[in-house]
């Protein structure tokens, strides 16, 4: 059941945040394997941490992540509510090598899901996030 829909109008997803341990290396990881933009990072002195968007796209006209980092913390429990960010690919196979290349751990090689056809592959990002590949 839809609640609220009548007073609340939804217009689109603006971002996912996850906290990166060192905000370098995720950027690099974002950026460099899997082929993302930063589109913007800024500092706040009086909070101590640090946002940094990346994305495939202008902000405007699609979901990004936020990246953010807490000044003096390198590392995050992950928990078990989060599931994975799914990105898709034109080739997984390649995209799967490239990450691997790039020292990334893939942790479910590409193949077809459990009960279907998709082919999907997951990677792990250098904080242990998962990423799920999707070949498109």
């Amino acid at each position: 059941m839809l609640r609220g829909r009548r007073s609340l109008r939804i217009v689109r997803i603006l971002h996912t945040m996850v906290r990166v341990g060192d905000l370098e290396r995720a950027v690099r990881f974002y950026c460099d394997v899997l082929g993302m933009t930063l589109l913007r990072r800024k500092d706040y002195p009086d909070g101590k941490f640090t946002l940094a968007f990346v994305g495939y796209g202008d902000e405007s006209h699609g979901a990004v992540l936020e990246l953010t980092y807490n000044w003096g913390r390198d590392r995050y429990d992950l928990g078990d509510g989060f599931g994975h960010v799914a990105i898709g690919v034109s080739d997984i196979h390649a995209a799967c090598d490239r990450a691997r290349a790039a020292g990334t751990r893939v942790t479910r090689e590409p193949g077809p899901m459990k009960h279907g056809t998709t082919v999907i592959a997951f990677l792990e990002d250098p904080d242990g996030y998962k990423i799920e590949l999707i070949q498109r």
